[in-house]
């Protein structure tokens, strides 16, 4: 690791997924999808050297930030007064989203440049907050994305677009390279809408065991919905729902694991 005038001399920690964003471009088209407004209640995961986090202050007037390097908080500390960001130090995948969703206040949204080793569980983590969210802008890995936005019947779908489209519309709107980014990864990015869907969309009456379900049709992706889920329901009863024991589970769609989900109980 080299250090570089576009970090101001921090040296990216590979433990924490470190990949700053110094694109000024870049900066600009994100802040255009995202539109942020004055008093609109907002957090950013992540922030880091504060590409996002500067043009998201000048137009909400206060934003919180989720942030786990230390010297990066001491850095945000000395650039931005307390009353314009609001600085949570410590990991986002222990994060409570609840502590920012006070009664009276404005449903939260989340922005972020997420590090990709920890891209996937923290995704999950936030499910459990959609309810309270207003919509979320991230940028990640392309190949997650388009895991999180593919439909049945494609290479790309499996658990992760099951269990996030179960709570979320999700949109890709556009690539970032590597170049845009210190030190660059190996990988494109790019940057995903989710907005949460409307109450009872979808209604698993028993999401615990709707996601076991999940987790053992994609558990391996070569076998049939008979050899998948025979520990769930028997063919007779795939049959009687209408699926074909011998489909795999890539072939069904949310509102199909939803159905078997709750003929389970």
């Amino acid at each position: 690791m080299s250090r570089d005038a576009r970090t101001g001399g921090h040296i990216a920690r590979r433990r924490f997924g470190q990949n700053f964003l110094t694109a000024s471009g870049v900066v600009d088209r994100i802040i255009a999808v995202v539109r942020p407004r004055s008093g609109e209640n907002m957090v950013e995961i992540g922030p880091g050297l504060g590409a996002l986090t500067q043009p998201l202050i000048e137009r909400l007037g206060h934003l919180h930030v989720i942030e786990i390097d230390r010297d990066l908080i001491v850095r945000l500390r000395e650039r931005y007064a307390l009353d314009r960001l609001a600085i949570h130090e410590g990991d986002a995948l222990a994060f409570d989203f609840d502590a920012l969703c006070a009664e009276g206040k404005p449903a939260l949204r989340v922005v972020g440049n997420l590090p990709y080793n920890i891209s996937t569980p923290l995704l999950f983590h936030l499910g459990r907050f959609a309810s309270r969210l207003a919509d979320c802008h991230f940028m990640l890995q392309k190949e997650v994305v388009m895991r999180m936005v593919a439909a049945p019947g494609t290479a790309e779908y499996g658990r992760l677009s099951v269990m996030l489209q179960y709570l979320f519309q999700m949109e890709r709107l556009f690539d970032v390279p590597p170049g845009a980014f210190r030190p660059a990864p190996k990988v494109t990015s790019s940057i995903v809408r989710m907005v949460p869907l409307p109450a009872g969309t979808h209604v698993a009456r028993d999401e615990a065991l709707f996601a076991r379900i999940v987790a053992a049709a994609f558990s391996q992706r070569r076998k049939t919905l008979r050899n998948t889920l025979r520990d769930f329901l028997d063919e007779t009863a795939l049959k009687s729902l209408g699926f074909d024991p011998g489909l795999r589970g890539e072939r069904l769609s949310v509102a199909d694991f939803v159905a078997i989900s709750n003929s389970c109980q």
